[in-house]
């Protein structure tokens, strides 16, 4: 499989190689550059040197945009309430993100080091990239998103106690917040350590949101 292409952010003031990772996808029509300014916010501990990858989503046509093609990690057939998605798809996006994972394996980051994070479609994906990965990874952040594979998703038991942070906005009439409660729900349901946040905010995140991912990604990497 050939690696997405992606915005890589080294670790900043810093000699030492990386020795964690953040992997980060943004939402439908957007790309990688969408989260790379939020990076010089997140002060991580002196002993954390992450690498933050932001990679591009493939260019397809997405149904619900009328067959226009743009950057999407999967086909979204019907904009219920519900969501109906091309399964295939996302699950095609959630190996290319197991791929990169293994990238940074090979760059030599330890997987418990190494945390999944995605923005609406992006968490999506991420949610079934993270939960059904091999080997124990450091943590999943879920941005206004939805669990759109959790009646058939194939978990796996290394991540079987995966940290959890979902925020999700009040106001968000793209993605309403009733879908992210209903995927804390489920994580707690399976015994998944949890944090669910929501914020005064529509579809995208707040200044107030960055601080409490700035302390969680800490915790998970330092």
């Amino acid at each position: 499989m050939s690696l997405l292409p992606c915005v890589e952010i080294e670790p900043s003031e810093s000699s030492e190689p990386a020795n964690a990772s953040v992997i980060w996808l943004h939402g439908l029509g957007a790309d990688g550059n969408d989260f790379a300014p939020v990076v010089p916010h997140l002060k991580l501990p002196e002993d954390c040197h992450p690498r933050f990858v932001f990679p591009h989503a493939p260019r397809i046509p997405v149904t619900i945009n009328g067959g226009m093609v743009m950057r999407a990690w999967y086909d979204i057939r019907e904009l219920s309430i519900d969501r109906k998605v091309d399964v295939d798809t996302l699950r095609a996006s959630a190996q290319a993100v197991h791929a990169l994972i293994e990238r940074e394996m090979e760059r030599g980051v330890d997987p418990r080091r190494i945390v999944l994070a995605g923005f609406s479609q992006g968490g999506a994906v991420v949610y079934e990239a993270a939960l059904s990965y091999g080997y124990a990874l450091g943590g999943l952040l879920v941005l206004s998103s939805y669990f759109a594979t959790a009646e058939t998703l194939n978990r796996s038991e290394a991540n079987e106690a995966l940290p959890a942070l979902i925020q999700h906005g009040r106001q968000d009439q793209v993605v309403p917040e009733v879908l992210g409660q209903r995927a804390a729900e489920r994580l707690r349901e399976w015994h998944y350590p949890v944090v669910y946040e929501p914020y005064d905010v529509e579809h995208g995140i707040c200044p107030e949101q960055l601080p409490v991912i700035q302390r969680w990604l800490s915790e998970r990497l330092a």
